[in-house]
């Protein structure tokens, strides 16, 4: 009498019974080169949106303001600071409407451009940067600048909109647009320097 097939497997073991492969699904598979390529369009189509929302915020909007704020400036453009005379003559010239415009412009691209910049700055420093100690400290500057530049315009907004100008929020206000503007600039070398070190460790083969 035939066996069958389970008793045949068990009188021979594993030996009658053939592997079975497993199965791969290749289309979810990707060369190192390609998550590569993936990541850098995804960084270069994040440093373009943070060039836009920097033309869009300082470039644009902030100087467009300036046509309902007398030709005053604004706080946010000023590099080197403010004082209390400005501010001032910009409370005064100012009325609700335009302040409500100021910070509708802060709760967007005000918002929006440093949290990208930091965003694609750490995303770009852990790539390229592969000495831990050296890549947290290249964090350092995009975090704090994303962190002075949204309080300084809840800064801004507080000092414009208060009954009664103080002017400790004026200073404290003044030295965040300053700071941010200076962490702007220690960002924008902080990728310099990973973009070095990153062409350093993946230099571009010469062609014969």
């Amino acid at each position: 009498m035939a066996k069958t097939p389970a008793q045949r497997a068990a009188k021979h073991g594993n030996a009658a019974t053939p592997p079975v492969a497993p199965v791969v699904n290749t289309s979810t598979q990707r060369s190192p080169h390609k998550a590569q390529s993936n990541a850098n369009m995804l960084l270069i189509a994040g440093s373009v949106a943070c060039l836009f929302l920097f033309w869009y915020f300082h470039l644009l909007t902030l100087n467009q303001m300036t046509d309902i704020s007398g030709g005053l400036t604004m706080p946010d453009s000023m590099v080197f600071g403010f004082d209390v005379a400005h501010v001032e003559a910009l409370r005064s010239a100012m009325d609700s409407d335009a302040r409500g415009q100021l910070q509708f412009v802060h709760k967007t691209a005000g918002m929006l451009f440093p949290l990208v910049l930091g965003l694609v700055a750490m995303t770009m420093i852990a790539m390229n940067v592969a000495k831990k100690s050296l890549r947290r400290i290249l964090w350092i500057f995009p975090v704090l600048f994303a962190v002075a530049q949204l309080w300084a315009n809840v800064s801004i907004d507080n000092m414009l909109g208060a009954e009664t100008l103080d002017s400790g929020a004026v200073a404290l206000a003044s030295a965040l647009v300053s700071a941010s503007w200076l962490l702007l600039i220690l960002t924008l070398a902080s990728i310099g320097v990973a973009l070095f070190l990153g062409r350093k460790k993946n230099p571009v083969p010469s062609q014969a």
